[in-house]
């Protein structure tokens, strides 16, 4: 569970959350966030959030842009969003701008590097790629299913999903206007041009995840299982053939959080009633199935090539560490999409590096595309088949093969990494324990106590030589979903 709430926090970081971006309105008072909900038998939108103006946050122009530092997974690192460039000479500054995060209110100048068009950047981005679109045009775009989702104040209005947005409404929400997440989640899951289900029907509910307490943000889920149950409610007034099958959340929670219980009771009262809870803790709450990743992918290539894509930026490093034996991950794409945007209804947004919280989205419109083939499809069954179906190929080393003693040094720095962080974590546990506990977990023989000098000697000629020496090598990604196969082995 801590790797997991790790991941969660760090795409959370990455894609804004908590960021000025998507600050709710309103202070510590309870009666600054809003619920408001359709009278029993009806389903409208119940507001209308006004636009972000990002612009405004973002005053003058930028004097100089910034450098991308490909060592550090932190995210916005060329953040151009609603920013005037204008006035900047682009020339030779093509690899910093192929990790730019710039929307439909950027101010350009009039001459690009060579390799870096931003509109031909935006239009793929619009791509949900690997074949979705072929399936588009045979008719396989979720129509008849139910979608829902859970997230932030939503741009009611953009076109991407206008048409197909049913019933919006609003538990305990904070945001006075539409927010970041809201329109890019809609859009990608069932977005015109954007989308992966085009055809599914959108059930939305803007809901903040906690309070603002003395200028500091506290979770509270219970407001999140209210939402679940309230979607659960207007499910069941739904004709059949139309019902909700799947719920998006592109949120996380673990036990230590307020409203734990609450909402681990409601996907347990959806999951009775054959909705498919996505989120970023899905495996937790499925009993250990269902893991995923996100896939990155260079701006310039093409959507549609399963060779096009790479694992997500912000977990790259892990994933050539991560050993052959770790669990199987359905991989979907993440990084490098183009999305509604916040700041108008004609406006879009493009996100270099991702977070689950794309990902989340693809998956729940993926399973509104497989409900509409299949309609007695479960989630097991459809996650088996993603896998089954997915494809593989080889990515090459990221660096050649250091020496020794340059190895010896990153291995004593993995190790005193792990050491510091065991430390800070488990201060009520002795560290002899901690190393136990490892040692009997990584090589399946049983200790009661380690000392830090043997762990340290087993580790140095073993795991951690392994994970430090993991981007010298080729390695096989997969299993990368193929929306096609996958259609076609639910369709036998």
């Amino acid at each position: 569970m801590k790797k997991v709430i790790i991941s969660i926090l760090l795409c959370a970081a990455i894609m804004g959350v908590g960021s000025g971006d998507n600050a709710a309105s309103g202070g510590d008072a309870q009666d600054s966030y809003r619920t408001l909900l359709n009278p029993e038998g009806k389903l409208e939108i119940t507001r209308h959030p006004g636009p972000f103006d990002l612009r405004a946050m973002r005053p003058g122009n930028i004097q100089q842009l910034p450098s991308y530092d490909p060592a550090s997974t932190k995210g916005w690192q060329v953040d151009l969003r609603s920013r005037d460039v204008s006035g900047l000479d682009l020339n030779g500054r093509a690899k910093d701008l192929l990790f730019a995060d710039f929307d439909s209110k950027t101010i350009w100048p009039k001459k690009f590097p060579d390799g870096f068009d931003p509109a031909k950047i935006m239009e793929m981005g619009k791509n949900p790629g690997l074949g979705i679109r072929k399936l588009h045009n045979q008719g396989v775009t979720g129509k008849g299913v139910g979608l829902a989702i859970i997230d932030q104040g939503l741009l009611v209005d953009h076109p991407e999903y206008k048409d197909r947005l049913r019933s919006y409404e609003e538990i305990h929400n904070g945001d006075d206007r539409a927010a970041m997440h809201g329109p890019a989640v809609a859009s990608i899951a069932v977005g015109k041009t954007v989308g992966v289900a085009p055809g599914a029907d959108l059930y939305y509910i803007a809901e903040t995840h906690g309070t603002s307490e003395s200028g500091q943000f506290v979770y509270d889920f219970s407001f999140l299982a209210q939402s679940i149950d309230r979607i659960l409610a207007i499910n069941k007034a739904l004709p059949n053939g139309r019902k909700i099958r799947v719920i998006s959340i592109s949120v996380g929670w673990d036990q230590r959080q307020k409203g734990y219980p609450e909402v681990t009771a409601a996907v347990e009262r959806a999951k009775k009633e054959g909705v498919f809870v996505v989120s970023s803790v899905i495996s937790a709450t499925y009993g250990g199935k269902f893991n995923f990743h996100g896939l990155g992918r260079n701006p310039n290539d093409d959507p549609e090539r399963f060779a096009s894509y790479r694992p997500g930026l912000w977990w790259m490093d892990q994933f050539y560490a991560r050993p052959e034996t770790s669990p199987e991950l359905l991989l979907v794409p993440m990084d490098s999409r183009c999305t509604a945007s916040p700041t108008g209804t004609d406006d879009y947004a493009f996100y270099r590096q991702g977070g689950w919280s794309w990902s989340i989205p693809y998956i729940a419109g993926l399973y509104a595309l497989a409900c509409q083939v299949r309609p007695d499809i479960v989630p097991e069954t459809f996650w088996a088949k993603a896998v089954e179906t997915g494809d593989a190929f080889e990515i090459p080393a990221r660096r050649a093969m250091p020496s020794e003693a340059q190895l010896a040094k990153e291995i004593n720095k993995i190790l005193d990494d792990r050491f510091a962080a065991w430390r800070q974590q488990q201060k009520d546990t002795p560290l002899e324990k901690i190393l136990a506990d490892a040692y009997s977990r990584l090589s399946g023989k049983k200790l009661d106590t380690m000392n830090e000098s043997d762990f340290r000697a087993w580790a140095a000629a073993g795991p951690i030589r392994e994970m430090a020496l993991g981007d010298t090598k080729p390695k096989a990604l997969k299993s990368i979903v193929n929306p096609a196969k996958l259609i076609e082995a639910l369709r036998k």
